[in-house]
């Protein structure tokens, strides 16, 4: 069970997706002005504030929360929470990326290294070095909150080789994955005219079941050898915006009564909720490492 944290500044995900769509939507209505000066209307208002990655942010901070209230101790949390430059950089087989969250180990200390492998770290300085680098739990964000049908290829090709980049070189090394999409769309055309709308998604069913499969299939790493393009736990956030509270989909069971899941699909969202995201994750650290190594 989580414990409870008087820390200020905890915040949960639905705290987030509230803010999220206030945010998106303050912007369609109230539209903007650009770096250089330039008037933007609604739409373009929109996509402005998501590249400013101030949306997304909100979940990194929820999820930051959430191992606070299980625990982890919020110095072992980097960036700290509400802080989201000063990422670790960190070293898998055949790249070094910066990682939206790690939570960092209290009984081991980075041991420098110099890389001797091929390709284009060959020689760089790795701060952390190897032992280090296995027992930092990763997490990191992503959504796609327009244009969720186009590139899905790339964009899925881009997050299986998350860990399996890590994985290579630290077979061992717990990750995780949040990944939003919108059950709708906000409507382009509607917010040129700063207006709020949502498209109307016809396929809705079957978009929502091939992001379900898709993720499952990257999801629950069990097996250390031949498993290493899946994540230890992944969280597919379904979201739907329209309503004054955003929905948050959690289970098969609240799919399939809002329509959106077809009863005979064959896929389901219970392994990969975020209720459950957070406990999966520092349980399969705590097989892998011991106990209280975040406190």
């Amino acid at each position: 069970m989580p414990v409870q944290n008087n820390m200020p500044n905890l915040t949960t995900i639905q705290d987030a997706v509230i803010e999220i769509k206030r945010l998106i939507e303050d912007a369609i209505r109230n539209g903007g002005i650009d770096k250089n000066g330039n008037v933007l209307d609604g739409c373009d208002a929109k996509n402005n504030l998501i590249r400013t990655q101030g949306p997304i942010c909100l979940i990194h901070d929820a999820v930051k929360s959430e191992f606070v209230r299980f625990g982890v101790n919020p110095a072992n949390i980097c960036p700290p929470i509400t802080q989201h430059q000063g990422e670790m950089k960190v070293f898998g087989a055949v790249k070094a990326k910066d990682q939206d969250i790690c939570i960092c180990p209290n009984n081991v200390v980075p041991t420098p290294q110099t890389l001797t492998c091929d390709g284009i770290l060959r020689g760089k300085r790795d701060p952390y070095g190897l032992s280090y680098t296995e027992r930092v739990l990763s997490v990191n964000v992503r959504s796609q909150l327009s244009s969720v049908s186009k590139n899905f290829d790339t964009l899925y090709e881009r997050t299986f080789a998350e860990p399996l980049n890590l994985h290579l070189r630290c077979p061992n090394m717990v990750l995780g994955e949040v990944y939003m999409i919108p059950v709708y769309e906000y409507d382009d055309a509607a917010a040129q005219q700063n207006r709020v709308a949502f498209k109307n998604n016809r396929n809705v069913k079957s978009h929502i079941a091939k992001y379900i499969s898709s993720f499952s299939a990257v999801n629950d790493r069990q097996l250390i050898a031949g498993t290493e393009y899946k994540y230890e736990r992944v969280c597919l956030l379904v979201v739907d915006f329209r309503p004054e509270t955003p929905r948050i989909y959690n289970t098969d069971e609240e799919l399939i009564a809002d329509g959106l899941l077809a009863a005979n699909s064959g896929v389901s969202i219970n392994s990969l909720n975020y209720p459950t995201f957070v406990q999966t994750l520092l349980d399969i650290y705590a097989q892998r490492f011991g106990e209280d190594r975040f406190i």
